[in-house]
């Protein structure tokens, strides 16, 4: 199997699981969930909840945002050197016009980076509740005709990978504040 069958393959499997054009319930479903990965809401979610939140939540914001802000310079950088074309469609018509590439899918790289950092950081509910929800974004933005299967399995490994990669650089950040100031971040 060359790569350009495994391309092929890649678009019909991808063409099968896509309910853009679909009316109804499940149509309604991923295209909320294709949404409620997007980085906007995550930022600013993040930011407001910083100021509401005690010491214990705002480590897990701050480190969830800081991961927000690599990750996405991480995948534009992947986009922008493969420079996949989106499958064609109508739905998603801010991230076609924004961002024309689909590989890797930023949504789903995000969805996994938030689910390893509170699998570290934060309480098991919500580590439990965000590896649910990162799945599902991934393959929301492929049933809504915006990714590829293989651009959301890119996507979850680089998000996977750099929020482990991010958790150890803070790890021995603040392991070798502390040892210098006798200060915690927190």
């Amino acid at each position: 199997m060359n790569f350009r069958s495994l391309l092929e393959l890649d678009a019909r499997l991808s063409d099968q699981l896509r309910v853009a054009e679909k009316p109804g319930l499940l149509r309604n479903i991923a295209a909320f969930l294709a949404h409620s990965g997007d980085s906007w809401f995550w930022a600013a979610a993040l930011i407001i909840a910083w100021f509401f939140s005690n010491n214990f939540w705002k480590e897990w914001e701050t480190v969830e945002f800081m991961g927000l802000g690599g990750l996405a310079a991480v995948v534009l950088i992947v986009k922008f050197t493969v420079k996949r074309k989106r499958p064609e469609g109508d739905w998603g018509g801010i991230y076609r016009s924004t961002d024309p590439h689909s590989f890797p899918s930023g949504h789903a790289a995000r969805a996994f980076l938030f689910a390893v950092v509170a699998t570290a950081l934060a309480p098991g509910w919500l580590a439990l509740i965000l590896w649910i929800w990162a799945p599902l974004v991934a393959l929301a933005r492929v049933a809504m005709g915006v990714h590829y299967l293989s651009d959301i399995i890119a996507g979850a490994i680089l998000g996977a990978l750099v929020g482990i990669i991010g958790l150890q650089f803070y790890t021995g950040l603040h392991t070798w504040f502390v040892s210098l100031t006798g200060f915690s971040f927190w």
